[in-house]
């Protein structure tokens, strides 16, 4: 396991993530496992060469990595990387005036995503209840507050999240947006 996680404050690393077809290779890698450029390219629509391209940008900035005990000749196979996935952007301030666009595209993708997600709510929640979940709450903090309950419900998040390889029997992968529901129904 890794010790450290590479920053988000690298825009480089902010842009990979920022590429709808990158978005889409590592979700179906965190929710469905390892996977090749052409089993990518297969589900995606896409040639194996574009995948491979965006298979190596993923994996030079730390999101994703081969299996070495899997791959042979010309088939690679790729995982989600080891190690911490609380992968919080940067914000504006942070980042020069000329990385902000990718920010704000990094963000838009993620509302859309999000929207998408919560569409597929009611659907998800009539066909099992038990595995769909949400929280609507009013509360009122200080700024100082809100920023430990946040680093609480990252905290809870991360200590209650298995890992692909580690998780125990019965367990799936889940959209958490403080709204859950099954992410391998996609």
């Amino acid at each position: 396991m890794k010790d450290e996680q590479p920053s988000m404050l690298d825009p480089a690393r902010l842009k990979a993530l920022a590429h709808p077809m990158r978005r889409l290779m590592l979700r179906h890698l965190n929710v469905h496992g390892p996977a090749t450029s052409t089993t990518l390219g297969e589900l995606l629509g896409a040639k194996t060469g574009t995948t491979s391209y965006h298979l190596r940008q993923l994996e030079k900035h730390g999101f994703i990595e081969e299996i070495p005990e899997r791959s042979t000749g010309r088939e690679r196979w790729w995982r989600r990387a080891e190690g911490p996935r609380d992968l919080r952007p940067p914000t504006p301030d942070q980042l020069s005036p000329e990385d902000r666009p990718v920010l704000a595209e990094f963000h838009r993708m993620g509302m859309e995503e999000d929207r998408e997600l919560f569409d597929r709510f009611p659907e998800a929640y009539h066909r099992d209840p038990d595995w769909v979940k949400a929280s609507r709450g009013m509360g009122r903090m200080t700024k100082e507050e809100f920023a430990e309950f946040f680093e609480a419900y990252i905290a809870l998040l991360m200590k209650h999240s298995h890992g692909a390889e580690d998780a125990p029997p019965g367990a799936r992968p889940l959209y958490i947006r403080l709204f859950a529901l099954p992410a391998d129904d996609d």
